[in-house]
């Protein structure tokens, strides 16, 4: 239940859960192409993610269910476990992860209508259209950004 939802920072022993967040959430999407193993996504996570990102995973009774990473302005990463989502879970990661950050920039692929229509209804516009040739998978995708109103002058 997402009221007895906490979120906190992760220790290195939480890198295999979280990896396999990450990949249940993109294995829930038809047209994501499987690129990595099991073992790349625990390493990426491992070794990319959690040395050199800002991490704040949400957690359940059941364990991690959901997780975001920032660098500078950057979203870099936001899932949430399948049958997780539409709880405000990604809310507050999000809220959390970037109060403070005046201008904040993610991508999203163009085929994820339900994560593009979660960060329109907190103020991301697309500024940028990609036709997949700047990512790993291939698939278009959008930049998305939100600033502070102080920004926008």
């Amino acid at each position: 239940m997402a009221s007895d939802l906490v979120l906190r920072s992760p220790g290195p022993a939480d890198a295999d859960e979280i990896a396999c967040v990450m990949r249940a959430a993109l294995d829930a999407f038809d047209w994501m192409p499987r690129l990595h193993t099991p073992e790349e996504d625990r390493a990426f996570i491992s070794g990319h993610v959690l040395p050199h990102q800002r991490v704040t995973v949400a957690a359940a009774g059941e364990g991690i269910v959901g997780f975001i990473a920032v660098h500078g302005e950057w979203v870099e990463q936001l899932y949430l476990k399948p049958g997780w989502t539409g709880r405000g879970i990604g809310n507050r990661l999000l809220g959390s992860a970037t109060v403070g950050i005046p201008t904040v920039r993610l991508y999203c692929f163009q085929a994820n209508g339900g994560a593009r229509r979660f960060y329109e209804r907190r103020g991301f516009k697309a500024e940028a259209f990609g036709d997949g040739s700047e990512n790993e998978e291939g698939l278009p995708d959008i930049l998305y950004v939100r600033r502070s109103p102080s920004q926008q002058a």
